[in-house]
């Protein structure tokens, strides 16, 4: 891993009942293959794969705070034109952070749409204005805990729900987090800190205690890569 404070910052479904599923694939070239047409000179047209579907128009069905329900018009590969919906929300930040004693700090969170309190890692949303994630990170951990990290490394990103939705997860470990102040909570969360013991965290993940995707995978990556250092 880097030490780095920056880096590069589907519901799917659709109205045809022929269709397999709601997966989106993007388009797909493979290095040092040359497409036959030309378009100037030496400006090769990349080749286009065979799963990609066409996007003929897109649109916002629904918005709230937090993410649009958008439509696109799309044709599928065999030629039929259907649409496929899917959530569009900004980027998010999940954060594993270490306090210097290596206890991690984790939240409880109630979560209406299971309808439980949720034991996991903190995590946020960057806005619109964020250019650098690892400042977002920095952030969502203070808003949410009052904890304060004396540094920050990017992990990993990935695609939590790619069928779904669009957000793209950023995952950051943080060190030497001390508490710094109270929380600075959204209206709307409802929130306990905690701090947990590693391997009892680990544990519980492994245990299949801890059912938040974000946590397991945030903590089950950590975990293994130490092999692959």
């Amino acid at each position: 891993m880097t030490d780095s404070e920056t880096l590069d910052g589907d519901v799917g479904s659709e109205s045809s009942p022929d269709s397999d599923d709601g997966a989106e694939s993007g388009p797909d070239s493979d290095e040092g293959i040359e497409s036959d047409e030309r378009a100037d000179g030496d400006e090769h047209e990349s080749p286009v794969d065979e799963l990609t579907w066409e996007t003929t128009d897109s649109g916002v069905d629904y918005t709230c705070p937090g993410f649009d329900v958008r439509r696109d018009d799309v044709v599928l590969p065999d030629g039929t034109e259907t649409d496929f919906h899917y959530v569009d929300e900004p980027a998010a930040i999940v954060v594993l952070p270490f306090t210097p004693d290596g206890d991690v700090v984790v939240i409880e969170e109630w979560r209406q749409a299971v309808g439980r309190i949720n034991r996991g890692l903190p995590a946020g949303s960057a806005e619109p204005e964020d250019d650098d994630l690892a400042a977002v990170a920095r952030r969502e951990l203070t808003e949410e805990t009052g904890y304060e990290a004396g540094s920050v490394e990017h992990l990993f990103a990935a695609e939590p729900a790619n069928g779904l939705l669009n957000s793209v997860h950023h995952y950051f470990l943080a060190r030497d987090c001390e508490p710094v102040g109270e929380q600075d909570l959204d209206f709307n969360e409802s929130i306990r800190v905690d701090v947990a013991d590693y391997e009892e965290l680990l544990g519980d993940v492994v245990e299949g205690e801890i059912r938040d995707g974000r946590t397991v995978l945030g903590i089950t990556r950590y975990e293994l890569a130490d092999r692959w250092r």
